[in-house]
């Protein structure tokens, strides 16, 4: 069996993404439109794709990975303040009670399937004990997760350690490969391919000059939910749907949302923990616009952090921090907003067809009919 791990050509980003293709969205996005426009942060992944054809257990088909994002680098340790919101939680993200309860984050912030949390969670801290970034003896990794067992041989734990160490040991600024990637690799989104996408926000000078950028993970909503610059897209291409994801024992329609979301969001902007719960509370709405209700079973779990106040956690303080005003929040909520809807559609259009375990297939949004219909709302 072969693993083929980062970038394989068949399943990795298309090179195109939702701006190519004249998709319009609002507000100015940073030269990379991406997560890592905010400086210092760095994204890994791993990409694990194997084997074709029946399912088995332990063998394969293989379409899975782990997505890394480091808040300053894999060079600089220093904690970031950071705030959580869980908009539904049939999902998982360890680690949120010691950064509800510090105000902190303290390690990168992984992604990966349902079934590798425990595995990715435990390698992450071998990772930081060999290369000494814990400030104690314990660590709180925070990894998340969305399931991927439509496509890949989730119950195989195919993800190893070593697997969460290239992620981690790879991360690096500048473009961010999306699409079927990382974490992302085996995820369906609104009925079809998903993934990992990013994007990002730059406010004015008179708002401050600051950069917010979002990293996703997502594998949430039903074909008819979906909305792109508010076009019913959805409803437009109905063909080639994986009805088998929608429906429960009986054959009947489950209803709601199948599959889930995680949603990283960072920025430059100084901000404390209470307003970077705020700000993970607005990534809810970037997801509404895509068309997400966030159904019974879809597991919406969101973080964000903030780059500024450098040392804010340091001994034996008292530390001098800064922070924007409650008064002059609004326009970062603003760009959080439009960044998450972004870079839901730059995970969609980033990603290619695939076929997984029993031949199952979910195709890639197909651009040319995504034109066609922006082309008829007049986007």
């Amino acid at each position: 069996m072969t693993l083929l791990v980062a970038a394989l050509a068949a399943f990795s980003a298309s090179g195109q993404r939702a701006r190519d293709l004249g998709v319009p969205f609002e507000g100015t996005p940073g030269p990379l439109d991406a997560i890592t426009d905010v400086r210092g942060v760095e994204v890994g992944d791993t990409t694990l794709i194997s084997g074709n054809g029946p399912l088995k257990v332990g063998v394969g088909p293989i379409r899975t990975g782990v997505t890394a994002v480091f808040p300053r680098g894999k060079a600089d340790h220093d904690p970031v303040y950071a705030g959580w919101f869980s908009q539904n939680g049939n999902g998982e993200m360890t680690g949120t009670t010691w950064v509800e309860e510090s105000g902190f984050l303290e390690t990168p912030v992984a992604i990966t399937n349902t079934h590798s949390v425990g595995v990715v969670r435990d390698a992450m801290i071998a990772w930081s004990v060999q290369h000494a970034t814990m400030k104690q003896d314990w660590s709180l990794p925070v990894v998340a997760e969305t399931w991927d067992g439509f496509l890949n041989d989730i119950n195989g734990f195919h993800v190893k350690p070593e697997n969460v160490f290239a992620a981690l040991d790879s991360a690096h600024g500048g473009p961010v490969d999306e699409g079927a990637v990382g974490g992302g690799t085996g995820m369906v989104c609104y009925g079809f391919k998903g993934g990992i996408g990013t994007a990002s926000r730059v406010l004015t000078k008179e708002q401050g000059g600051y950069t917010v950028g979002v990293l996703v993970q997502c594998n949430c909503g039903r074909r008819p939910q979906l909305t792109i610059a508010g076009v019913p897209v959805g409803k437009l291409i109905p063909q080639d749907v994986p009805y088998s994801m929608y429906k429960d024992g009986t054959g009947g329609d489950r209803g709601g949302d199948v599959g889930s979301i995680i949603i990283v969001v960072a920025t430059d902007a100084p901000l404390l923990p209470h307003q970077l719960k705020r700000i993970a509370r607005r990534a809810t709405m970037g997801l509404a616009r895509t068309g997400s209700t966030s159904g019974n079973g879809s597991g919406d779990i969101f973080i964000a952090f903030s780059t500024a106040n450098p040392h804010a956690d340091a001994e034996p303080g008292p530390n001098p921090v800064l922070t924007v005003s409650n008064e002059r929040i609004s326009p970062l909520f603003q760009a959080t907003v439009e960044a998450t809807e972004e870079a839901i559609v730059n995970a969609m259009v980033g990603a290619k067809t695939m076929i997984g375990i029993d031949g199952h297939t979910v195709i890639g949004l197909p651009h040319e009919e995504l034109q066609k219909a922006l082309k008829e709302y007049k986007r």
